[in-house]
């Protein structure tokens, strides 16, 4: 982008802020979850209101910049950033409203999850949602949203209500099953392929009360724990939510019980698969709860990962998870597994764009590490080892925990008859692929470039993370 482009972007009607490289803040706006994420975009535009989300969105589309679209910043290939393109940061549009009596929460496109779940739990309500609670809300609703109340209240798109979307020409408009219901379908998984999510109406659930167990084994213990937790699971209720991850230092399994008043006793049959290192019930609240992984995955920290659906977890996925781990290159190497069946399967798969409602669990590949002297060893561990694991999954995966970028991305994640409906609504409202750096679908034609003439592909490919 020139000289001349960026004296054109502080010309524009725009209320935000506009941060380019001699700014003393340009170093900390850029930032991104990803620390292999290091890109230097020519400007950042801070916006304030959905009308300057709206002229940033119009001068990419008819400038040919590379526009990338910050929720959280928490995209795992590093696609909220870019180098020599435009960063539209939604980090000012953060408010959340809580009507309790319509039970609708309004959520800003640039919110993140601890500002939704502090705003709901003052009114003990609640919107299904992720792990981490910097996380970024619109980006994590618009793959589809699972964590540890899925199985009771299903995905975070199983509760949404409505989306206001600035569309590639600029438009603003609201989507919802009434209004643009074809649209409001692909919004729920298909990701930011077709607009800029300025707003989300939700609909919020009473979560009731909440225990949480937190149990801890040895790695000897890995394969006997692992096979009586899939027994204990089978029959559990849907207001247990589980999860076990996998590393050198063993397996740490949380499980949630939610909505209940014998939560304790549920939970606690999950401390006696084994010979428990470590031990904590109760003790924590819904908030705590929500950010209880924050300091592990950190800001700053590089990170890869790979995920797919499992029917369930039958004995060859057990031994895929305990072989990879014996390989893991450092000790926040880890493979993680979420319980899911309950609510999620209450919804078909041709009701949103989300495919891997039958799914039993979904597991993720996910070296964490510091040292960028790691990154060829760790990327490699997470492909190698993802790829066991794919063998022994259901078709379809979830375009939010992918590390890798390309056409085959969206496709796999997909199937062909989500994929052919997905890129007739991408055809239809961004048929110039301006929305481009996500797992991208591809409207068909040349990609435009920016000034520098680096491609989607060129961005994310220098990241390490392209297939």
């Amino acid at each position: 982008m020139n000289v001349d482009a960026l004296r054109l972007i502080a010309e524009l009607p725009f209320s935000g802020e506009i941060v380019g490289p001699s700014d003393g803040d340009y170093d900390a706006a850029r930032r991104v979850w990803n620390g292999i994420a290091d890109r230097r975009p020519a400007v950042i535009a801070r916006a304030r209101t959905r009308a300057d989300v709206a002229a940033i969105v119009r001068f990419a589309a008819d400038t040919g910049a590379l526009l990338a679209v910050r929720g959280g910043g928490h995209s795992l290939p590093g696609l909220s950033t870019c180098d020599g393109g435009i960063v539209l940061d939604l980090s000012m549009l953060n408010d959340v409203v809580i009507d309790p009596d319509r039970m609708i929460a309004t959520v800003g496109g640039g919110a993140l999850l601890r500002d939704l779940d502090a705003a709901a739990s003052a009114h003990d309500l609640v919107v299904p949602a992720g792990v981490i609670s910097h996380t970024g809300v619109a980006g994590l609703t618009l793959g589809g949203g699972m964590g540890w109340l899925s199985r009771r209240f299903g995905l975070t798109i199983d509760s949404l209500a409505g989306v206001d979307v600035v569309l590639a020409d600029g438009r603003e408009i609201r989507v919802d099953a009434d209004e643009e219901p074809e649209l409001f379908w692909g919004l729920r998984g298909g990701g930011g392929n077709f607009g800029v999510a300025t707003s989300f109406r939700f609909r919020v659930h009473r979560l009731g009360p909440v225990v949480v167990a937190k149990v801890r084994y040895g790695l000897d213990e890995a394969r006997a724990v692992l096979e009586r937790y899939r027994d204990l699971v089978l029959d559990a209720p849907r207001e247990i939510g589980s999860a076990f991850t996998v590393s050198k230092e063993g397996v740490s399994m949380t499980v949630v019980s939610s909505g209940r008043d014998d939560g304790r006793d549920r939970v606690a049959a999950f401390a006696r698969l084994g010979k428990p290192i470590e031990i904590s019930i109760g003790g924590h609240s819904f908030i705590e709860l929500q950010s209880g992984s924050d300091d592990a995955f950190r800001w700053g920290r590089r990170y890869y990962a790979k995920g797919g659906f499992l029917a369930a977890i039958d004995d060859s996925a057990v031994e895929a998870v305990l072989d990879g781990v014996a390989t893991a290159p450092t000790s926040d190497a880890e493979i993680y597994v979420l319980q899911l069946g309950g609510a999620v399967a209450d919804v078909s798969d041709a009701a949103t764009a989300y495919t891997g409602r039958t799914a039993g669990a979904y597991w993720i590949v996910e070296p964490v590490w510091d040292d960028p002297a790691d990154d060829v060893r760790c990327l490699a561990w997470g492909r190698a080892t993802a790829a066991r694991l794919v063998e022994r999954s259901l078709t379809g995966n979830y375009v939010n925990e992918q590390g890798d970028t390309g056409d085959s991305v969206a496709r796999d994640a997909y199937g062909s008859d989500t994929y052919a409906r997905l890129l007739a609504l991408k055809r239809r409202f961004d048929p110039a692929n301006v929305f481009r750096l996500n797992q991208n679908i591809d409207p068909g034609g040349p990609v435009r470039t920016d000034a520098v003439g680096s491609t989607a592909a060129d961005q994310v490919g220098s990241l390490g993370l392209s297939s």
